[in-house]
């Protein structure tokens, strides 16, 4: 996403890198640390392979993870949110205060 074709609005930027709830839940999980891709496979329930390489591809051409190969058989690569992802950790940790509270009140 190049700066000039970004919304006027900063909740509305937000939203477009965060537009899907895989991006939330990958960044969840990354904020512990690096993944390969199996671990984030199997940590983000019910995302196929296709969606999570898209999504992991999306993501790095938008700054917010690192992408590291490594040159043996088979093929090892690894994930790690880029310092700008690590500052998503604020909007997660919302996210989930929201919800926690959400969960124990008499609406649910």
């Amino acid at each position: 996403m190049i700066n000039n074709q970004l919304p006027a609005c900063p909740v509305e930027t937000t939203l477009q890198l965060l537009k899907n709830k895989w991006t939330i839940l990958i960044v969840r999980d990354l904020l512990t640390g690096t993944k390969r891709f199996s671990q984030l496979k199997n940590s983000v329930t019910g995302i196929s392979q296709k969606v999570l390489t898209a999504n992991l591809r999306q993501m790095e051409a938008q700054g917010l993870l690192n992408r590291e190969v490594f040159p043996q058989v088979p093929p090892k690569v690894e994930y790690t949110l880029t310092p700008l992802g690590y500052t998503l950790e604020n909007v997660i940790n919302s996210m989930y205060a929201w919800g926690e509270d959400y969960q124990s009140s008499t609406f649910s």
